[in-house]
């Protein structure tokens, strides 16, 4: 039983470990990936590092090209806008449907978060920045209390994470803006107020990755 369980294994560690070397933006866009390159860095068969490409094609960050390798892939413009979103309309309806007991206490935790973010930016930790940023949106959907609207936001945490990192010069070219404009999604979610959440949360987007989300208007 033991044995069968290795090559799962193996693809899973695989899969962790290349997904992770693209998010942290280690392997780019347009990088061809190869099995016994791979493979021989990882210590493995090709046959763990084949189905991890596999799975990582089936989630989008991968395209195969048999006897060639697997490719990179650029999320395109519209999938970041779409899963955008998503994110924006799972957020404004956290505010909409949360109660005041709820929301009170979630908003006091962010106000901890909001200053380690400050710190990370100053220390010019921007992956800590960057985990921080999406642990204080997961937040507003968590006011919900509804565990579906958080699962189907959870699906979606790679590619906001990537978003994050490839919009890293906005964000370091103005972290006082980036992080007044979050205290000020905190004001709005604190009092309840999804609508002003809404309106703020896409002027948000918009600047932070150069999107235009959810209640702009699209030409």
């Amino acid at each position: 039983m033991e044995t069968r369980r290795e090559p799962a294994r193996a693809a899973d560690r695989a899969h962790t470990h290349i997904r992770d070397e693209i998010l942290q933006g280690r392997l780019s866009p347009g990088t061809m990936l190869s099995e016994n390159d791979l493979a021989a860095a990882l210590s493995m068969s090709r046959t763990p590092v084949r189905a991890a490409l596999t799975r990582l094609q089936d989630e989008g960050w991968v395209t195969i090209y048999p006897q060639r390798g697997a490719l990179v892939r650029e999320l395109s413009e519209q999938e970041v806008r779409e899963s955008a979103d998503v994110r924006h309309a799972l957020e404004s309806a956290g505010i909409q449907r949360s109660d005041p007991t709820h929301r009170n206490q979630l908003a006091d935790q962010l106000s901890d978060n909001l200053d380690r973010q400050q710190r990370a930016l100053d220390k010019d930790d921007f992956q800590a920045f960057a985990t921080l940023a999406m642990q204080f949106h997961r937040a507003f959907v968590e006011m919900a209390g509804n565990a579906v609207m958080l699962a189907v936001y959870d699906r979606l945490q790679d590619r906001q994470y990537l978003s994050i990192v490839r919009s890293s010069q906005r964000i370091t070219d103005e972290p006082a803006q980036i992080l007044a404009e979050h205290r000020m999604l905190l004001d709005d979610a604190r009092r309840g107020d999804w609508t002003a959440f809404a309106t703020h949360l896409n002027d948000h987007q918009s600047r932070s990755h150069g999107l235009e989300t959810g209640l702009t208007t699209r030409q």
